[in-house]
């Protein structure tokens, strides 16, 4: 069951290579454009790496244009993977090695999406100002303690948080 969770968790992570962006940019997908769909289409102001940076037009222009660029130089999330995977897990019998094999393919072409992804993204970290860095590794500290938090049980996580609000009022 594990292994299945896994499995669920890398496919999405495949699917979801995250993205950039600057505040007030319109939101751009590791997919080329015709493959783009609504929801990333939405701004994700919220899980930004640059939330709580005050940007300038031209930084917001030029991270625009590295997304713009990244867009064109992504690899592709390969839809034939996940189509050779779904094949051998609804297969009649389950062949260990060649889930492990295609796993391994999937997850290495993960690990090409996310280096270029943090390319990129140190390429927008050295536009900003020295004020502006430490204003993002402050975010940054602030964002790793609430998740050591979360996961030492300290902390209810938002559902847990919205549950019980929804119970007192």
């Amino acid at each position: 069951m594990f292994k299945a969770a896994s499995f669920g968790l890398a496919t999405l992570l495949t699917l979801s290579s995250g993205v950039v962006l600057a505040d007030g940019a319109k939101p751009v997908s590791a997919m080329p454009a015709e493959h783009d769909s609504t929801m990333l289409e939405k701004p994700l102001e919220r899980n930004t790496m640059f939330d709580g940076v005050n940007l300038t037009e031209q930084q917001r222009q030029q991270m625009r244009d590295l997304m713009h660029q990244a867009r064109k130089d992504l690899p592709n999330v390969n839809v034939e993977q996940i189509e050779t995977m779904h094949r051998l897990v609804t297969a009649e019998k389950f062949d260990q090695a060649a889930v492990r094999a295609q796993a391994e393919l999937m997850a290495q072409e993960q690990v090409d999406r996310q280096v270029e992804m943090a390319r990129i993204r140190n390429q927008m970290f050295n536009l900003l100002t020295p004020e502006q860095k430490n204003v993002l590794n402050q975010k940054h500290e602030q964002r790793m303690k609430q998740m050591q938090m979360q996961l030492s049980g300290l902390q209810p996580s938002s559902a847990q948080k919205t549950s019980s609000t929804s119970t007192t009022e």
